[in-house]
C-alpha cells in the first residue's frame, strides 16, 4: 500500500509556490496514477524579444524577399530560422 499523501500547502503568490515546488518532491503530494492527459490547444509559446544586428545589405535584402511575399520580415526571418532549425 502506498504511503498518505502530505496536503498541499496554500500559496499567497506565485513565486511561493515556485519556491516550494523547488524543494519538495510532487510525488509526495500528488497521485501520479491519477493523472490525465491535457491538451491546451489555446496555450502560445512564451516568445523573447532580441536585439539582431545585421548588415544593411542583408537587411534590405530579407525586406524585399518579404515584401514579395507580403508578410512583415521579421515573420519571414523566424519562417526561415524554423525552416533551418528542422532540417537538422
Amino acid at each position: 500500500m502506498s504511503k498518505p499523501l502530505k496536503q498541499i500547502p496554500k500559496f499567497t503568490s506565485g513565486a511561493e509556490e515556485r519556491a516550494f515546488w523547488e524543494k519538495h518532491d510532487s510525488a509526495d503530494h500528488v497521485d501520479w496514477t491519477k493523472a490525465k492527459r491535457t491538451v491546451l490547444p489555446n496555450l502560445k509559446p512564451t516568445t523573447k524579444t532580441i536585439s539582431l544586428r545585421l548588415p544593411q545589405h542583408m537587411l534590405d535584402s530579407i525586406k524585399a524577399a518579404a515584401n514579395a511575399r507580403d508578410v512583415p520580415y521579421q515573420s519571414l526571418i523566424k519562417v526561415w530560422l524554423k525552416e533551418k532549425l528542422h532540417s537538422h
